[in-house]
């Protein structure tokens, strides 16, 4: 049977939706493999792959609700908060297994309730020979990192694992690892294909800001500062009210809408990123976007738009494409960071581009490596395509 063998870290709520999403599309599809309805997958089938594919093989947390429970009853625990859209996830043995805390954890998020913030299990912290033995013992091919914002040296830690171990990483944070250099060259002389850095949502915020400043500039308009704020209720908002985690996610947002325009805003004429943590939200998250700019004669516009969104299942829309193309890259023997698929999944990708070429390097990928396997020629070590690709 063909199973695609994924660990992840953090079971929160992107877990949680991945995890509903995988048996949520498994009853969308008949005996032969096709889609019977197939709303919010942009690939049914991608590469022979099935959402149904996916196997959880391990995960990985540190709060005392979900450590030592089955999977599929830590992914409804506190302080998770999506929505329920797949609610009957069968048993499939896997238990959440404790991991190692280091800078997961923010220390303000202990002046709130107990529901809303992170509550660590009074258990010793998994040291890497124990993550890599998990890793290695359950076969995963495939780590997702759901950790907290600004989580770096956790990260690190798990991204160690899975060099020492072969695993892929998938990186949903905005914690540098597949778009640095040298984290990308070790990928890629270990023989290990990896995605990242910060998972972009389908239709989220940073895309629609992206395609709305990419659109201005190629009809002629002139961008003179823009602004994103966004609010919401879950644990991802309770972690960024603390400034001090949010230099890379900053940065990962803005360099993603500023990759758009040929001549990046002054830094004082564009703000992007989190406002405020309101808890009644829960994992609806709400976009304040403005646009001010000069079309024809100078004229003035501006555009303002409002977005509400659920955070979660919109990154899983992401993610479910991301792992697929990632044992595509296995099944093919390719290496190291893969470019056209970050551009199209990451907010920051080793190489920016505009979302329309960041689909198409992406259906180039697929395409391509889909083939049978008799007519294709492995090329982990040569360089990458001008625009981008493998």
């Amino acid at each position: 049977m063909k199973e695609i063998r994924v660990a992840i870290a953090g079971v929160g709520n992107c877990a949680s939706s991945l995890v509903q999403g995988i048996h949520y599309y498994a009853e969308q599809f008949d005996g032969n493999g096709d889609a019977a309805d197939a709303i919010g997958l942009a690939h049914p089938l991608l590469g022979g792959y099935a959402p149904s594919d996916i196997r959880i093989v391990a995960a990985i947390d540190v709060d005392a609700r979900k450590v030592n429970l089955p999977l599929e009853e830590a992914i409804f625990a506190p302080p998770n908060n999506t929505k329920v859209f797949q609610g009957d996830i069968p048993r499939d043995g896997v238990s959440v297994r404790m991991g190692n805390v280091l800078d997961g954890v923010a220390e303000h998020m202990n002046d709130y309730p107990e529901h809303q913030r992170f509550v660590v299990a009074d258990e010793p912290p998994a040291d890497q020979q124990t993550v890599e033995r998990l890793l290695a013992d359950s076969g995963a091919e495939i780590l997702m990192n759901y950790l907290p914002v600004g989580a770096q040296k956790a990260t690190e830690f798990y991204a160690e694992c899975c060099l020492n171990t072969g695993v892929s990483l998938i990186n949903c944070i905005p914690v540098f690892v597949v778009s640095d250099p040298q984290w990308g060259e070790r990928f890629r002389s270990a023989g290990i294909p990896c995605v990242g850095d910060d998972v972009k949502a389908q239709v989220g915020a940073t895309i629609v800001h992206r395609v709305l400043t990419r659109l201005l500039y190629e009809r002629g308009a002139k961008i003179d500062a823009t602004y994103q704020l966004n609010t919401g209720g879950n644990t991802d908002f309770l972690n960024m009210l603390n400034s001090a985690r949010l230099g890379s996610k900053r940065i990962s947002k803005t360099e993603a809408v500023q990759s758009q325009l040929e001549v990046p805003l002054p830094p004082d004429k564009v703000h992007i990123g989190p406002s405020d943590f309101v808890p009644w939200q829960q994992d609806n998250k709400v976009c304040f976007l403005r646009i001010e700019g000069r079309g024809f004669g100078g004229v003035p516009l501006n555009l303002e738009l409002r977005l509400s969104v659920e955070d979660s299942p919109n990154s899983a829309g992401e993610t479910i494409d991301a792992i697929r193309c990632c044992k595509l890259a296995r099944d093919r023997g390719l290496a190291g960071p893969l470019e056209a698929v970050s551009a199209y999944t990451m907010k920051h990708p080793p190489t920016q581009t505009t979302d329309a070429e960041a689909w198409r390097m992406l259906e180039d990928f697929i395409a391509e490596n889909e083939r049978p396997a008799g007519a294709y020629t492995a090329r982990a070590e040569q360089p990458a395509r001008a625009h981008g690709a493998e």
